[in-house]
């Protein structure tokens, strides 16, 4: 066989593969990993959002920094400080406050949330810790809406970092595969930290 021809024979399994894989990927949003024996006094602490995937509404641009805690009585609770655009070319800094309710799995939650300004949108929406390593990275996600065949119809995602200046690049490979588990790859922005919050 020619290697011309050969090369594009591979290069064409290659590519038809990868599209099988993702037309047969499952997006059904109960069918997502979490992470496992999740542990919230080790995930505590402060964390950087360095990219995300936006859901609808009114929601924090940039300069994201969240804020976990674990409250005496073991409940887990959050802040989170952002810009956000209030009008249309006008921004502000803003807080978040969040509660978590428990479920049977420890690393899906129910947060209660609301924006200290008035605003801010405030409502009750699955969070879950999908993957962390604690030190380094974690990922976050929740549907808002699901769809007739159990996909999303409407999502947010957090990456998150201990050190504002980003991830390396092996762990970006692994926060890669997850956003992919999540059917949501390509679909995140890099968050900026360049201090306006």
């Amino acid at each position: 066989m020619d290697l011309k021809v050969f090369g594009l024979f591979i290069a064409l399994c290659y590519f038809g593969s990868s599209a099988a894989y993702k037309h047969h990927r499952d997006c059904r949003v109960s069918h997502f990993r979490v992470m496992e024996n999740f542990d919230r006094l080790r995930y505590s602490g402060t964390w950087y959002a360095v990219a995300k995937k936006d859901p609808e509404g009114l929601f924090l641009i940039d300069n994201v920094v969240a804020k976990f805690n674990v409250e005496p009585d073991g409940r887990m609770t959050a802040t989170a400080r952002g810009r956000v655009m209030v009008f249309r070319g006008v921004s502000t800094c803003a807080d978040m406050v969040g509660k978590f309710q428990e479920t049977d799995d420890p690393a899906k939650f129910r947060m209660q949330y609301y924006g200290v300004l008035s605003y801010l949108e405030k409502g009750l929406d699955d969070h879950w810790v999908v993957d962390t390593d604690y030190d380094n990275y974690a990922v976050h996600y929740s549907c808002r809406e699901l769809a007739y065949d159990g996909t999303c119809l409407d999502s947010y995602s957090f990456i998150f970092s201990r050190d504002p200046t980003g991830l390396t690049p092996e762990i970006q490979r692994i926060v890669r595969k997850r956003q992919e588990e999540l059917c949501l790859d390509r679909k995140y922005r890099v968050v900026v930290h360049n201090g306006d919050c």
